[in-house]
């Protein structure tokens, strides 16, 4: 039997961030630090997000997440109208960018109890990988590992008959 050699980009921990954003959609949601807490919790109603990042002229200065909404305004009965979400953003953002890899956005995530991390190149936020994107790779990487074996399970099958 013939054992094929994976190259790295095909082993799943060594998949590039490159890689794993190419089926993820390009828009990247974001506020100001002036907007209001109601205001980023529409948008990520709205878009079906759980994290918003915070930019000030194009610069990264913190990420909003539906639990920092409930955490620092809801529970704490801060008006949502009127509360600024520099008030209670998430200021000290874990980032990565293309150099990083699958498995380490998820050393990352385990690391600081995160499940976004904001994908900077060139000095700018382009996107926002979230778990569910790493969980989805996942998913379609074993099905595609499955499947080849299956198939070659046939081979060995069908040759020997």
């Amino acid at each position: 039997m013939v054992q094929t050699v994976r190259r790295p980009e095909e082993i799943l921990a060594y998949r590039s961030l490159r890689q794993i954003l190419v089926s993820k959609p390009k828009e990247l949601w974001t506020a100001g630090p002036t907007d209001s807490v109601l205001t980023a919790l529409q948008t990520m109603g709205d878009k079906n997000v759980g994290l918003i990042v915070v930019l000030d002229q194009r610069r990264l200065v913190g990420v909003v997440s539906e639990r920092d909404c409930v955490r620092r305004a809801v529970l704490a009965q801060k008006p949502l109208e009127t509360t600024p979400v520099s008030d209670i953003m998430t200021r000290q953002v874990v980032t990565v960018d293309f150099a990083h890899t699958f498995a380490d956005c998820l050393r990352l995530m385990h690391q600081h109890g995160i499940r976004h991390l904001p994908v900077v190149d060139g000095g700018n936020v382009i996107a926002v990988v979230s778990v569910r994107d790493l969980l989805r790779e996942a998913v379609a990487h074993n099905a595609k590992i499955i499947a080849e074996l299956e198939l070659e399970r046939l081979s060995i099958f069908t040759s020997m008959a």
